[in-house]
Formats: C-alpha cells, structure tokens, sequence
C-alpha cells in the first residue's frame, strides 16, 4: 500500500478508535444524526446543509483534537498536575466553544422552521 493511502488509512482508524472509545464523540455524533434527520425532515437549503456540515467538521474535529490532547498528556503526566489539568482544561473549552457555536447555528436554521411547522407563537 503506497504512503497516501496508508496514512488515510491510519486517520479513519484513529476516528474509528475515538468514536468507540470517547463517550463526548458519540453524544456528538448522535446530534450529528440528529440535525440531519432535521434537515430532511424540514428539507433545508444548500446554504444550510453547508452550514451545518462546517458545524458537523468544527465539532467533530474539536473532539478529535481534544481526545488526543488528553491521551498524551495522560501518558506523560499520569499524576495529577496543575499544568496537566491547564492543557486538558482549555483543549476541553475549545469543543465547548464549536458545540455552542454549532447549536446557535443550528437555532438559527432551525427554530424559524419548527415555528413555521407547528404554528407555535
């Protein structure tokens, strides 16, 4: 197998390892089935399936990030530090940071539909 593919071949792995190992990527990924239920259900615009696929990327890539922050800095400090917990903290804000901005986006396109649909006032 030439070198390209190899290393596709080690990045679906690694998705694949966080998404059975990682409680927080398999919460995502069940909203990610969600919103897309959604938008067919309230057959979205292109724009909006745009929007939501950088949100799905942004979030999804976040926990991945996170995930390996977290693992590397579990093996080299297996006890418990201040830095340690500094780097796992902020890595762990970084996927706040893209899920909220995902879920204002998802209001944003979502909520006018829902109103619209049910006749809420």
């Amino acid at each position: 197998m030439n070198k390209q593919l190899k290393s596709f071949q080690y990045a679906w792995n690694g998705i694949i390892t966080a998404i059975k190992s990682e409680r927080n990527m398999q919460i995502h990924l069940v909203f990610v089935i969600a919103v897309i239920v959604c938008g067919v259900i309230f057959r979205i615009s292109s724009m909006e399936w745009v929007a939501c696929a950088i949100c799905f990327g942004l979030v999804i890539s976040t926990e991945l990030i996170n995930t390996a922050i977290e693992t590397i800095v579990d093996m080299v400090s297996p006890e418990r530090q201040p830095l340690a917990g500094k780097a796992k903290d902020i890595a762990a804000g970084a996927v706040l940071v893209a899920a909220v901005a995902a879920a204002i986006a998802g209001t944003i396109i979502f909520l006018p539909k829902a109103i619209a649909l049910f006749g809420i006032r």
